[in-house]
């Protein structure tokens, strides 16, 4: 019994640095190109449907650093007043994996000629996962932990809300609405291991410079108790519907540069570097990541 309470107390301690940092939702540098995958109302907006590939590396130099994977999916339905999605993405941390799924449904409402409001609801499971075959305990006898892997499997839930119109949104998101608590067998803490609130606030506006440039400007707040408020502003700079560029800066975070190419308005590819702001800095050669887009039309 004594074995097991030590045991609790490492898993405990491992979620509790997972689940009280702003990233226990994953970040993603390039959200401007899936906005989705922060608020599903903006599931619908687009007349054609998107299918979406995240990959993000982050913090390269440090050791089990995060590594996530999300694929995701939306679209309007054939009335075009409401639009379904749903994605999957995967997160390793070090020894835990976390692997969550949600299908949404966005209701979109004509308020006047110009103004639009979505507001939307996701419902789906997170899994956490740690894997002791990647734990280094200092007592090399204890097996229990080391030669297994524990899951366990949630409700998750997340909705969200857009006012919008041809030239800008704004809108905000709640994730992790039913506020879980991530609990282990023989994990005897369930005070540290809960799922944090979340809550977005985001927007932007679109600029024509002529014909053929568009200057996005946008902003991203997040907040997760009890981490302070972070804000992430940037821009996005495209020419001829094909080319683009842009950086953003997040508080306390990062800096990044970004660059892409869209190709007929179909396919589209992003390329994302953060270079590290935090006192991380010193361990980590900055974060990569790559998007993968492709629109088409339903028929």
């Amino acid at each position: 019994m004594r074995r097991l309470k030590k045991y609790g107390l490492v898993i405990c301690t491992f979620l509790f640095v997972s689940v009280t940092n702003a990233q226990q939702i994953p970040i993603y540098s390039q959200f401007f190109m899936n906005k989705y995958i922060n608020n599903s109302a903006f599931a619908g907006i687009n007349p054609k449907f998107s299918v979406s590939s995240n990959h993000r590396y982050q913090w390269l130099g440090i050791t089990d650093a995060p590594r996530t994977y999300t694929l995701s999916i939306n679209g309007p339905t054939k009335k075009l007043n409401a639009g379904i999605g749903a994605y999957l993405y995967t997160d390793h941390v070090g020894p835990t994996i976390r692997t969550g799924f949600q299908a949404s449904y966005a209701h979109h409402l004509k308020l006047n000629e110009k103004i639009k409001l979505s507001l939307s609801l996701s419902g789906g499971l997170l899994e956490w996962k740690i894997d002791g075959h990647k734990l280094n305990l200092t007592d090399q006898n204890d097996n229990a932990l080391i030669d297994n892997i524990m899951r366990t499997l949630v409700p998750d839930a997340k909705f969200g809300f857009i006012f919008y119109s041809e030239k800008w949104h704004l809108g905000a998101a709640a994730p992790n609405l039913l506020q879980n608590k991530i609990v282990f067998e023989n994990a005897t803490n369930t005070e540290l291991n809960k799922l944090k609130d979340h809550y977005f606030v985001h927007g932007g506006y679109n600029m024509f410079l002529g014909e053929s440039i568009t200057l996005s400007p946008y902003f991203l707040i997040r907040y997760v108790s009890p981490a302070p408020v972070q804000l992430e502003v940037g821009t996005k700079l495209e020419f001829n519907h094909s080319i683009w560029t842009g950086f953003t800066y997040r508080t306390g975070d990062a800096a990044s540069l970004l660059i892409g190419y869209t190709h007929k308005d179909n396919l589209s590819f992003g390329y994302s570097y953060d270079l590290t702001t935090s006192n991380l800095s010193n361990y980590s050669t900055g974060t990569h990541e790559v998007l993968f887009r492709i629109l088409f039309q339903k028929k």
